[in-house]
This record gives structure tokens, C-alpha cells and sequence, in this order.
């Protein structure tokens, strides 16, 4: 294989990855769906052998779980698991909130005002989807605003696997509340008070953990063109 046919490759399952994930986060794929390849190599046009190389990585990444007799389908976490990447988002989001200045900020004003707006947009138009979307993005904001690349990357593992553990755990529908929570470590960033942000985020990540709860559920039936088809 030539480097510029590996290069392509590489995108490829990247690609790939990338919608799986994001329809993970979405919770359009619910824990325990299963990832049927013929169906993903035809509702994103892909070769079969790059969709089987973007789950094995997903694998890798504890967001597929792959079982010889079963096939592949979206990881399932157990409240063990559930408990240990919060311990996992405090120490990495500390790190991404003491990385943020007051010229960080200002820098990104305008993507924290859009993407704030859209929080608000969301919330007002009780679109479940798009709340679930924009709460989880805000994270992802600061890590990009943050600077740190490797803690940006490990952030984002994070919240896809997030994303599962609030699909099977989450109780109490307290979205408006972590938009205020959000408001508030942002107004901390934004006068240089990187002890009350982290304080604040480690507030709203308690919080987020305390309102799980810890019960399983049977594998959903899923509608995987469906899910995947407005994502490619």
C-alpha cells in the first residue's frame, strides 16, 4: 500500500468513526445497539473493511465493544465504569479549566456566545436531541479553547463515553440547570478566577454524576440507517 493510498485510508475510517461517535453522543445509538456492518457500509458508502477497522478502533476506545458471537454493538458501561470517568472528567477538565485565560476568552468570545445561544435555543425549543448535543458541546468548547490538543483529544473520548452512561443512567431531566451551571464557569474563566471556575465545573460534574441512576437496561431496537443517515 502506497503512503498517499494509506493516507486515504486513514480518513476514511476517521470519517467513519467520526459519525458513529457523534450519533453515539447524540444518543442516537443507544447503549447496547447493535452495529450491524452491512447496514453502515451502506448507509455511509463506505468499504467494509474500513467500517470493520473504525470499530475495532472504537473498541480500542471502550465506546464498541465487540463479542465473538454477537458481533459489534455500542458499548454498554457499567456503573463501576460510570463512576470512574467522572474521576476521570474532574481531573482531565481541571486541567482544561486551568488552562483557560481571560485572553483565551476573549479570543473565543464569539464561539462561546454562538454556542451558548444555540444551549438556549435548544433548551427553548425542548428539542431533547439538540439539548443532549449542545450540553455535551460546551465541553468540547473549552477544550478547544484550552490550547492543549492532548487534552482536548482525552476530553473527547470522554464525552462520547459520556454520552453512553447518560443514556443508560440519566434520571432527572435538569438540563436548564446545566445551562446555568455552564453560565457560571464561564463568567469564573472570564474574570480570571481559574479557582472558582474549577470549583464551579467540579460542582457541575458532582452534579451530573449525582443524578444517575444505576439501573440496567434491556438492548434497544434501533433504526441504524436511520440514526446514521443525516451524519454522513
Amino acid at each position: 500500500m502506497t503512503t498517499r493510498q494509506g493516507t486515504a485510508k486513514q480518513r476514511e475510517v476517521e470519517r467513519i468513526m467520526a459519525i458513529l461517535s457523534r450519533a453515539i453522543a447524540q444518543h442516537r445509538l443507544p447503549p447496547g445497539t447493535r452495529l450491524v456492518e452491512a447496514q453502515i457500509v451502506e448507509t455511509l458508502k463506505a468499504n467494509r473493511n474500513h467500517v470493520q477497522s473504525a470499530l475495532q478502533r472504537l473498541a480500542l476506545q471502550k465506546i464498541v465493544t465487540i463479542e465473538a458471537n454477537r458481533g459489534a454493538h455500542v458499548s454498554q458501561p457499567s456503573a463501576r465504569e460510570a463512576r470512574e470517568l467522572f474521576a476521570a472528567r474532574r481531573a482531565i477538565e481541571r486541567g482544561v479549566v486551568e488552562s483557560i485565560t481571560p485572553e483565551k476568552m476573549g479570543k473565543h468570545r464569539k464561539r462561546i456566545e454562538l454556542h451558548m445561544a444555540a444551549e438556549r435555543g435548544a433548551l427553548q425549543a425542548r428539542d431533547r436531541r439538540a439539548v443532549v448535543r449542545e450540553l455535551g458541546e460546551f465541553h468540547r468548547v473549552l477544550g478547544e479553547i484550552c490550547g492543549n490538543a492532548v487534552l482536548a483529544d482525552i476530553l473527547e473520548n470522554l464525552m462520547v463515553r459520556s454520552a453512553l452512561i447518560e443514556a443508560l443512567y440519566q434520571g432527572n431531566d435538569r438540563s436548564s440547570r446545566q445551562h446555568e451551571e455552564h453560565g457560571e464557569i464561564l463568567d469564573a474563566l472570564a474574570k480570571g478566577d481559574n479557582e472558582l471556575a474549577i470549583a464551579r465545573m467540579r460542582y457541575h460534574l458532582d452534579h451530573l454524576e449525582s443524578e444517575l441512576m444505576l439501573d440496567d437496561e434491556g438492548e434497544p431496537v434501533v433504526n441504524l440507517k436511520e440514526a446514521l443517515s443525516s451524519l454522513g
